[in-house]
């Protein structure tokens, strides 16, 4: 479609007659995602509030309809990728976010990590020396002011704000130590997630990356289970996949938006996880 024509129907937006909006908007979603920088352009140069509004509204639901190809195109993959997935949830809050740029972000932390690390060290000191540089020289924290913060979920602003939620903390931490060729894994824990280094050669022992990194032991774990008075499962003590953690990271961001009164927004993420559900148990 020629961009004089696509001015004309844009200009319809403001029409009347609900029944020629409803026609317009149908037919300018009907072109795609193609369409987007377009609308953006028109969204700028337009003064009329319900105008602009309506131009929000298509570039929004333009930019939902690729995510959701997007997190098919994830689910269906061999790896699925636990950066990528981390960037698929943040562009459902941030579309223009490139997946470049985290990886970016984290080989800089990588590297100031690298330079302290010395790979012959013993498990507990190898990650005592994560710990020193996350948690004091790049002073990554836990936002406990703002813990239900829909930012916390996103991985962009937490590697900005150096403040996120136990997952995003922990999986910044994860995929750290993994390029340092560490045995460090997810634990999917009820009300708390953590990390596990888990190898043939050492006992397993458990990562708060909520709370600067303290190490911990399976009793604990044990002890924490008995205290929620609930049964032991196998998952509070293993590893976890990358699609488990993706699903989790979801539900944090279901329960944000539904805190913070945004509940348009907990309906749409819940729309994207159940993409990705695959019969799991959804609940927060």
């Amino acid at each position: 479609m020629k961009e004089t024509e696509l001015k004309a129907l844009v200009s319809l937006l403001d029409d009347e007659d609900t029944q020629i909006v409803s026609h317009v908007q149908d037919k300018i979603r009907s072109l795609g995602t193609s369409v987007i920088p377009f609308l953006e352009q028109e969204w700028e140069s337009n003064f009329n509030p319900q105008v602009q509004r309506r131009i929000e509204d298509l570039i929004h639901g333009l930019q939902y309809e690729l995510l959701k190809e997007r997190i098919l195109t994830w689910y269906t993959s061999d790896d699925q990728d636990l950066l990528t997935g981390m960037w698929l949830v943040a562009t459902y809050q941030y579309p223009d976010l490139e997946l470049l740029k985290l990886k970016q972000d984290l080989e800089q932390i990588y590297y100031d990590t690298w330079l302290e690390f010395k790979p012959d060290l013993y498990p507990f000191d190898q990650v005592k020396v994560i710990n020193s540089v996350l948690f004091n020289k790049l002073k990554f924290g836990a936002n406990t002011k703002n813990f239900h913060s829909p930012g916390n979920s996103m991985i962009n602003v937490v590697l900005e704000s150096r403040k996120g939620n136990p997952i995003t903390l922990c999986v910044i931490y994860l995929l750290v130590s993994q390029k340092l060729k560490l045995p460090v894994y997810g634990v999917n824990l009820p009300n708390l997630f953590v990390l596990t280094y888990k190898d043939e050669q050492h006992t397993p022992f458990y990562i708060n990356a909520f709370n600067k990194g303290l190490i911990f032991s399976r009793q604990d774990i044990e002890n924490y289970i008995s205290e929620l008075h609930l049964n032991p499962q196998s998952s509070f003590f293993e590893p976890c996949s990358s699609l488990e953690i993706i699903r989790r990271v979801f539900r944090n961001l279901i329960m944000s938006f539904d805190k913070m009164g945004e509940h348009e927004k907990a309906e749409e993420v819940k729309e994207l996880l159940l993409l990705i559900a695959d019969g799991a148990d959804l609940g927060v």
